[in-house]
């Protein structure tokens, strides 16, 4: 029998999606669920954006165009990332992508030999360690210590880590913690990049999800532009995360780099999609309301999660996540592992969610234990009944 590539065995997923199939089979069988697995989200487009894209369907915006993208979106993206971060970009400093999560693998691809150390978020973004690993990299997760106000980096750590590292991801509003770094700590972030010459991935895909405060990136930093490439995407601000387009913003010679590989991954992203994008930056009114309603869930939800025995969650003001401690549940619960007490939870109760262990491999001293709530795809209604009946639920135990 033909063997598939070994290369494969290397290959993560985004585990959430797991989740997802055990509260739909849940679902089916007649029970009630409450989703805060997966961040997606339940609002529509604006309408303004719709539009736009049908526009562009009907004027015949549906053939390949360049690889890099359309030269409207590139230029737009310049101006508008530029200006809310303090930098100069062009058009030649964007490639378009279809999705945020391409930015990814075009930095590992782009920047990482095999064997090179690449320092990433753990918990984090699964797809950071997978095509670390799937492209021969050396995977060096970093840790979060709890804060009283949220969570915050182990710089001892990383400053250990550093000096064995080519390439380092930055996650500042992060999912799935919810937290933001201080500026402190940012700034000792970009000091330890520019002192080990790293090059830095900055996820930004929740840059302007924010209910209060300005976001700062790290690489409006002093030495840090020459070294940083922004993912972009328009999935969360204008609730198209099944339209698939984002951006990569890099120095020119990296940008022409991701858009080579771009020409030999998918040719294009597609046309009348980024004429949507256009129409997205050019009139942003729509985003308000979603960011809005998401403040109300985030509200509802930690007011909720207030009455769960054994359970503190911090309030974070960017995402839309939520990251409580359950240790003291699970215990009461009588679970061995916060698995056992999600998977519990999900038939007593319907509320699904991901734990901890859907981001990362534990550290091996790690003692606390954490779930992951997205209330992005679940009304103010649906937040407070079903979190009153895990409260209800963990109560009775």
């Amino acid at each position: 029998m033909q063997q598939l590539a070994e290369r494969l065995g290397r290959l993560g997923t985004e585990t959430a999606f797991a989740v997802s199939s055990a509260a739909a089979e849940w679902a089916a069988s007649g029970h009630r669920v409450y989703p805060f697995h997966l961040g997606d989200i339940d609002l529509p487009t604006p309408a303004n954006i719709v539009e736009a894209m049908n526009r562009a369907i009907a004027d015949g915006k549906t053939g390949y165009c360049p690889a890099a993208g359309i030269a409207p979106l590139r230029d737009a993206l310049a101006e508008n990332i530029g200006r809310g971060r303090g930098l100069d970009f062009t058009g030649a400093n964007v490639v378009v992508q279809p999705g945020g999560k391409p930015v990814i693998t075009k930095f590992v691809q782009s920047l990482m030999n095999p064997g090179d150390g690449v320092l990433y978020p753990n918990p984090g973004y699964p797809i950071y360690e997978s095509q670390i690993d799937y492209f021969g990299g050396r995977a060096m997760p970093y840790r979060y210590h709890e804060t009283p106000t949220g969570f915050g980096i182990d710089l001892d750590q990383l400053r250990d880590l550093a000096p064995h590292a080519r390439l380092l991801v930055y996650n500042d509003l992060q999912n799935p913690l919810g937290c933001e770094s201080t500026a402190d700590e940012r700034a000792e972030i970009a000091r330890i990049a520019v002192e080990h010459d790293l090059w830095v991935l900055s996820d930004e895909a929740y840059f302007e999800m924010r209910y209060s405060g300005t976001s700062t990136s790290i690489a409006s930093l002093p030495g840090m532009a020459e070294r940083t490439v922004i993912l972009y995407t328009f999935s969360k601000k204008f609730a198209m995360t099944g339209w698939r387009l984002g951006a990569a913003v890099a120095p020119v010679p990296v940008a022409e780099q991701i858009a080579k590989l771009n020409t030999n991954d998918e040719s294009c992203t597609t046309h009348f999609v980024q004429a949507a994008g256009v129409e997205a930056l050019r009139d942003p009114s729509g985003g308000a309301p979603i960011l809005a309603e998401l403040q109300r869930r985030r509200d509802a939800a930690v007011a909720a999660l207030a009455a769960v025995p054994g359970l503190t969650c911090a309030t974070p003001e960017a995402t839309f996540y939520l990251f409580p401690n359950v240790t003291e549940a699970v215990a009461r619960t009588g679970f061995a592992t916060v698995a056992e007490f999600a998977a519990a939870a999900l038939h007593h109760t319907g509320v699904s969610f991901c734990t901890r262990h859907h981001f990362g491999s534990a550290h091996p001293d790690e003692t606390q234990r954490y779930i992951r709530l997205a209330y992005s795809g679940i009304s103010v209604d649906d937040i407070a009944e079903g979190i009153g009946r895990l409260a209800d639920w963990v109560a009775a135990a």
